[in-house]
């Protein structure tokens, strides 16, 4: 399996600028490699297969930095035609542009090239570079690959791919039969509620932060484009966007390691997050407290341990279904917020169906 590891980085002014280099480079090999693809395939009908060498005779300047980044552009690119090919909802491959993407490349280990030790990281052409390394490495972890990246507001991070054995994890071995499942309903209030009883309350950090970035964007529009005023604020607003990232993973990673620790198998609905934001004017409310994200990120660390988490069906009636007579109501409302049965039955809507989703769950884990 694959873990990666993202720290801080401090380039000084001399690899702040090759890191600069790196990134225009890595985007401008895409795009010329991107547009010759696309016009030997109006000319010949034919799939072109370039390769970085083919651009360096008449590019000098990009064998200033390093190959291995160069080679994955490549590789980028192929992927993102087998994608569309495979599948061409995804889109076809789209020109990079200096101000809509992120700047980032990735290189990989080959022959000792990147080490981290000592607070410092070696990488290809660009040396020792100052880490915050806030966390060990445990031992036994091979580093496959680093992707250096530079954020809107400035800051530097690289993340470091590790290979390890995961050994016995019992994963699959173990009998659900009698093990502690947990069913998770989702709830645009807050963000779930469990089948225990408990809910998780999301403190909607995008709302709190309103207030400020709306300040720090009216200030931003006031400035001249591309000014030295408008670059300054223009990283002042990023910084805000940043934080209420950073607020957003950090409450996800410690109510997802609760979880993946107490309970051997997590039962989720398999809702469309996208398709919600765009209805019912929910946009905002659903996209702030990420549940897309929660689930991506608990079933990895269910995963490492040798759980599961299951993804019931989107069309399962787990609102409409009485988790205690198991009688299904033709219609529901959604201002009905208490689940009334006619054998007796009156909870909260939203825990009915969160101990339904865990009892499909555990029925599927059966089969």
């Amino acid at each position: 399996m694959n873990r990666a590891y993202k720290f801080r980085i401090y380039p000084n002014e001399e690899q702040a600028v090759l890191l600069s280099k790196t990134f225009g480079c890595c985007r401008f090999l895409y795009n010329a490699m991107l547009s010759d693809k696309i016009s030997a395939y109006r000319a010949t009908g034919k799939m072109l297969k370039n390769t970085p060498a083919m651009y360096k005779k008449e590019h000098p300047f990009l064998k200033e930095v390093d190959s291995l980044a160069l080679a994955n552009v490549q590789l980028h690119l192929e992927r993102a035609y087998r994608n569309f090919f495979r599948n061409p909802q995804t889109g076809f491959p789209r020109f990079k542009s200096k101000h809509r993407n992120q700047n980032r490349y990735t290189t990989n280990v080959v022959n000792g090239n990147i080490v981290l030790e000592e607070g410092r990281l070696k990488l290809p052409k660009l040396g020792r570079v100052r880490i915050r390394q806030h966390r060990e490495i445990p031992d036994g972890y091979r580093l496959k690959s680093v992707t250096v990246s530079r954020e809107p507001s400035g800051k530097y991070y690289a993340s470091l791919v590790y290979e390890y054995d995961p050994g016995e994890n019992q994963a699959g071995k173990c009998s659900y039969g009698q093990a502690k499942i947990l069913g998770i309903d989702y709830a645009m209030h807050g963000m779930a509620l469990f089948s225990d009883g408990l809910e998780a309350v999301y403190p909607g950090y995008l709302r709190q932060a309103e207030e400020k970035l709306a300040r720090e964007q009216r200030k931003l529009s006031h400035c001249e484009r591309g000014s030295k005023n408008y670059g300054k604020q223009k990283r002042k607003v990023a910084l805000c966007h940043e934080k209420v990232k950073n607020q957003r993973k950090d409450y996800i990673h410690k109510l997802t390691r609760k979880i993946a620790d107490e309970y051997d198998a997590v039962g989720v609905e398999d809702i469309d997050m996208k398709a919600m934001s765009r209805c019912l004017h929910f946009g905002k409310s659903v996209m702030d407290n990420s549940y897309g994200m929660f689930r991506d990120i608990l079933g990895y660390k269910l995963e490492e341990q040798g759980k599961k988490l299951v993804k019931v069906d989107r069309f399962f009636p787990s609102s409409k279904k009485c988790c205690i007579c198991g009688d299904v109501k033709k219609e529901l409302k959604l201002s009905e917020r208490i689940y009334r049965c006619a054998c007796g039955n009156v909870m909260d809507r939203d825990k009915n169906a969160a101990i339904n989703i865990r009892e499909e769950a555990r029925r599927l884990l059966s089969i």
